[in-house]
């Protein structure tokens, strides 16, 4: 019986290993693609590593595309959104979590009721704020609506449930602010969550494009979504430069997630808890 379950349980691995095979490959293609020369992108048969490797395509794009113009301004809004994002919805968590107060229950039901609201139905509405505050064509245009998210509030909710009441309150009755609790308490135990929303936050930014699209007109401020899309022409599409930049675009949302991937694992598993 035993050795049933053994051979399951590889027969399991074995079955998962290759179905990350098949999801990885076209990531893989792209990497080692842009490291090949024009003329073997488009070669019968297709060969998966280059006869020649070169840097050539990272190169162009670096030299032609203002590469570096448009990277800049999507790591702004991507650490800066990131950060804004993480306090936000940190403290609204455990505001709705921790605290007793009329109406609670109903602004967190009226919060997850909007994760079914699509961005295209309150676009205009948001656009034409932005207007009046006049932050059209401007960064932070990107950065701030979507600050306050609701899977954010969410997540950091349910995993300050779980957050031990008689710990705050042994502190309140030693006589600590409520600040001084959320900051020496309550942020060091919400390390797991912090990592998750800081990873989804960062991935929604660097990887959006319908937002910025709409909100930046300036070349200069555009960010790096856009700038891929500017290297598809009506006649032509400049696949070298593309897939280099593409792979560049891939390599921080992988460190990011490397770097916290511990604690996200930890974060989405207690999030997921009901309190």
């Amino acid at each position: 019986m035993t050795r049933n379950r053994s051979y399951l349980t590889h027969a399991k691995n074995i079955a998962l290993l290759i179905a990350a095979l098949f999801t990885l490959f076209p990531v893989v293609w792209v990497i080692i693609s842009a490291f090949k020369p024009q003329s073997e992108l488009f070669r019968v048969p297709m060969t998966l590593f280059p006869d020649e490797w070169t840097f050539e395509n990272f190169i162009s794009a670096f030299r032609h595309g203002n590469f570096i113009v448009y990277f800049s301004n999507t790591v702004f809004v991507a650490v800066v959104a990131t950060l804004l994002t993480v306090v936000i919805n940190i403290m609204a968590g455990y505001a709705l979590a921790k605290y007793i107060f009329f109406g609670r229950d109903i602004i967190f039901a009226i919060m997850i009721a909007t994760l079914m609201v699509p961005l295209q139905v309150i676009m205009i509405p948001i656009f034409l704020q932005l207007k009046d505050l006049g932050l059209l064509n401007s960064l932070w245009g990107i950065i701030i609506p979507p600050s306050a998210t609701p899977t954010g509030i969410f997540l950091a909710r349910q995993y300050m449930v779980n957050i031990s009441n008689s710990m705050i309150e042994s502190a309140r009755i030693d006589g600590a602010k409520e600040l001084r609790i959320f900051w020496q308490i309550v942020l060091p135990l919400s390390r797991p969550i912090i990592a998750t929303i800081a990873i989804f936050s960062f991935m929604w930014r660097w990887n959006d494009y319908l937002w910025p699209l709409i909100v930046i007109t300036d070349n200069k401020k555009q960010t790096m979504q856009q700038a891929l899309a500017n290297f598809v022409g009506q006649l032509q599409i400049n696949w070298s430069n593309l897939l280099a930049m593409t792979t560049i675009s891939i390599v921080p949302v992988i460190l990011v997630f490397l770097a916290f991937q511990k604690l996200f694992m930890t974060g989405i598993t207690a999030g997921a808890v009901k309190g």
